[in-house]
């Protein structure tokens, strides 16, 4: 047996979970945008899904829920298009084509939590600054990508994927907010000097950003690393409850 599974949600990119594959873990990584055949690099296997259905939360506790290696952590990255408050201009013209559009917003938001609690695990659910805080409940913690940017190493600064756009160890800010559960534990910060701070939210590669492709949501949303280094150093040894575990250790 490994040293166990690591599943986020919304997760197109995979960053959130390569600290964990790294590490030894089992990470699964589900999203629509994933082939359906699925696919693996290393630790890390990307799974198609379409998190907006309840069905595909049912099909997940049945995996993991009884699975013979223990799920460690949970993370869902839950699409804010219809939530961050930066969007709310739109708000208006959205209820009147689906007065019902932010309510289900809430619940594909919400339902990760559901199948976090029940498998017992520590866990985050990331989103901008949105009605999520008064439409379930307030964020428990809130940070910027340049508060972390310490735990990226020199070497490393360059972002692999989008360094014309996100700036190096990631030193940047953008308000991120994080509801949490199960233990969870919020990782020290390390920042890093924040220059090219536009004002807005964003570095000033990011304002080089345009339009409403699905690439510029995902270059916008993408996880950052320092964040992600973080929170797998300060929770993989969090002690997580589960009751598998536990039947194991009394027998």
């Amino acid at each position: 047996m490994g040293k166990g599974i690591v599943i986020s949600l919304y997760d197109f990119t995979g960053e959130a979970c390569r600290p964990w594959a790294e590490a030894g873990y089992e990470c699964y990584a589900f999203d629509i945008q994933h082939p359906v055949e699925g696919r693996t690099e290393g630790n890390i296997h990307y799974r198609h899904a379409d998190l907006h259905k309840p069905e595909t939360y049912h099909d997940l506790i049945k995996e993991f829920g009884d699975n013979g290696e223990l799920v460690v952590f949970g993370m869902a990255f839950p699409v804010c298009t219809d939530m961050a408050v930066s969007g709310a201009a739109w708000f208006k013209k959205k209820a009147a084509a689906d007065p019902d559009f932010q309510i289900k917003a809430v619940d594909y938001a919400v339902w990760p939590s559901c199948l976090f609690e029940i498998l017992g695990i520590p866990y985050f659910i990331e989103n901008p600054v949105s009605v999520l805080a008064t439409k379930w409940r307030k964020p428990d913690y809130s940070f910027h990508p340049y508060e972390y940017g310490g735990y990226i190493a020199d070497d490393q600064a360059e972002h692999p994927r989008w360094p014309e756009y996100i700036a190096p160890r990631d030193a940047y800010k953008k308000k991120t907010c994080l509801w949490t559960g199960g233990g969870f534990v919020m990782p020290d910060k390390v920042a890093v000097d924040c220059e090219g701070y536009h004002g807005n939210g964003y570095s000033t590669a990011m304002m080089k950003l345009g339009g409403k492709s699905q690439r510029t949501k995902d270059i916008r949303s993408a996880t950052p690393r320092g964040f992600a280094k973080a929170v797998c150093e300060f929770n993989k040894a969090v002690f997580h409850f589960h009751p598998k575990s536990n039947e194991e250790d009394a027998a």
